[in-house]
């Protein structure tokens, strides 16, 4: 990609085979480079027998299309509502919805939220469009955000595409770890950058990609970090909590919102996509004050406000309970699938040396590290043997560290049991081992 001081083009660029004119691109659409999205859906068309362990997709068996058409039936019952599902909204979202969410985040925290700000409330087509706006608001070409490593590969690519920098903060089974974090801002204010990081992102529960929560007893951490490092501008903690409500087993954990007691510094990012429906796409953020004008005001720019009907839709569907009632049975239906994808793992890849993977206890996905000698990139001979010869797609875990990465490991997979069933996640992990030893031979 681009570097982030590179000028913009101001002449006219002529192709020597052709002498006609091209199309002059921005940086930003130079940085964005090719999207390792397209490249998986590319060969999930070219090898349509392959087991695809690799799509983050929603099993459609559980889409809850009963609940759907009794919210809709709701809405159009009256004249009145059904007008203003039609009507355009505001663009931070309708208040109805605000009101219903509020009422929904206390019940996950837990606790009172009765003077929550509903003015701190947004409604996103989809959190990704809450992350995106706030690489918008916050980077400017060579500013920093610090993440876990590994971390949520969509993101890496959306802070490429406003040239950021983005570093890695060492992870454990706990998550970023506080004290690796602690080292970084400090090696960054000692070589004059303090200045340039704008952001510390973290995906909180079942992270994708790796499955893992970060630890209770981290949140409160990483606030005070952010905190403790603000020295001349604000540091904000990004908390993509987009698996929050696909929790199967474990402890229930606190989210690193709740240790923001100024609500000042964190940003809670969480989605309908995952426990409700991707087609809808509505996601919503608590944003703290100094960045609610801006954020919406780049909302406005590109969409007036998220679809009116979707956010009618999402909050009959709170206000009735369906909601809740379709979390449960989803939560039974994936527990089934996460349990399905461990026991082949114990079954297919115990006996091979150097093999390990997460057990996690909510989400969509387990992280899978093999031994060193074993490159899984998309260019390695490990990749074309598993799609092409066993048939059997995973993504790639380099792809889930920041491109310029010197950490960046080249022998870890990504697995989804989220869109298979268990017949066809067993016979995946069976591929995919054969795979692996063949690999290892």
């Amino acid at each position: 990609s681009a570097m982030p001081d590179e000028p913009h083009s101001t002449t006219r660029v002529l192709s020597p085979e052709s002498q006609m004119p091209v199309t002059h691109f921005s940086r930003r659409a130079r940085w964005v480079g090719d999207q390792a999205i397209g490249f998986l859906m590319q060969q999930a068309v070219e090898n349509r027998d392959c087991v695809s362990l690799a799509a983050g997709l929603v099993d459609e068996d559980t889409l809850p299309v009963e609940a759907t058409r009794a919210a809709l039936d709701s809405m159009f019952a009256d004249t009145y509502t059904g007008r203003a599902a039609l009507q355009y909204g505001t663009t931070a979202g309708t208040e109805p919805l605000k009101r219903a969410l509020r009422d929904h985040l206390a019940h996950l925290e837990g606790r009172d939220l009765g003077d929550l700000d509903l003015d701190s409330i947004i409604i996103t087509t989809g959190s990704q469009q809450l992350l995106a706006l706030l690489a918008d608001a916050l980077f400017d070409p060579g500013d920093i955000c610090l993440v876990a490593a590994p971390t949520y590969f969509v993101f890496l690519g959306v802070l490429d595409g406003v040239g950021a920098r983005t570093i890695p903060v060492q992870t454990d089974t706990g998550g970023m770890c506080p004290q690796a974090l602690d080292a970084e801002l400090g090696r960054l204010d000692a070589a004059g950058e303090l200045d340039r990081v704008r952001l510390i992102y973290v995906v909180s529960y079942y992270e994708n990609p790796s499955g893992i929560s970060l630890a209770a007893d981290r949140g409160a951490k990483v606030v005070e970090l952010a905190a403790k490092w603000s020295k001349r501008q604000r540091i904000h903690v990004l908390e993509d909590a987009a698996y929050r409500e696909l929790r199967y087993d474990g402890p229930e954990l606190p989210s690193i919102w709740s240790f923001d007691t100024t609500r000042e510094s964190v940003v809670l990012a969480q989605t309908f996509s995952k426990s409700y429906s991707p087609g809808i796409r509505v996601g919503f953020g608590v944003l703290p004050p100094e960045l609610r004008k801006v954020i919406s005001e780049l909302k406005g720019n590109r969409d007036f406000g998220s679809a009116s009907f979707n956010q009618h839709l999402i909050t009959h569907v709170l206000r009735t309970g369906r909601y809740h009632v379709h979390v449960e049975r989803l939560r039974d239906s994936y527990r089934a699938k996460r349990d399905s994808m461990l026991m082949s793992a114990d079954r297919y890849f115990s006996g091979i040396p150097g093999v390990s993977w997460t057990r996690p206890h909510g989400g969509l996905y387990m992280w899978m590290n093999l031994p060193e000698a074993v490159d899984t990139g998309f260019h390695s001979d490990f990749f074309r043997l598993a799609t092409r010869t066993e048939q059997v797609m995973y993504v790639p875990g380099e792809l889930c560290y920041p491109t310029l990465c010197e950490q960046r490991l080249r022998n870890q997979m990504r697995l989804s049991f989220g869109v298979q069933s268990a017949d066809s996640i067993d016979e995946g992990m069976r591929r995919l081992a054969n795979a692996v030893r063949k690999a290892l031979q």
